[in-house]
C-alpha cells in the first residue's frame, strides 16, 4: 500500500474502526452542516465527550442520534 492510500484510510470519517470522531467527521456522516452539528452537539442532541480541549464525538451517537429523529413526532410545516 502507498503512503498516500495509508493517509487516505487513516482519515476515512466512514471508517467503521473510528471510536471517536470530529464534530466535522459527524456533520458529514449525518450529510449536515459543520455549524449545523455544533450546534446540536452544544445543545446536547448529539452526545458528545471531551478529550483534553478537544471535543469528540463516540461514533455510535450518530446512529442514536438518527434514531431519535426517527421516533419524533412529525413537526406541522
Amino acid at each position: 500500500m502507498s503512503e498516500a492510500q495509508a493517509t487516505a484510510t487513516e482519515l476515512d470519517p466512514f471508517d467503521p474502526s473510528l471510536a471517536l470522531l470530529t464534530v466535522e467527521e459527524a456533520a458529514r456522516r449525518l450529510r449536515i452542516g459543520r455549524t449545523t452539528c455544533f450546534r446540536l452537539v452544544l445543545a446536547g442532541e448529539i452526545e458528545s465527550v471531551t478529550v483534553g480541549r478537544l471535543r469528540r464525538v463516540p461514533a455510535d451517537a450518530i446512529p442514536a442520534y438518527v434514531a431519535k429523529l426517527r421516533h419524533r413526532p412529525a413537526q406541522a410545516a
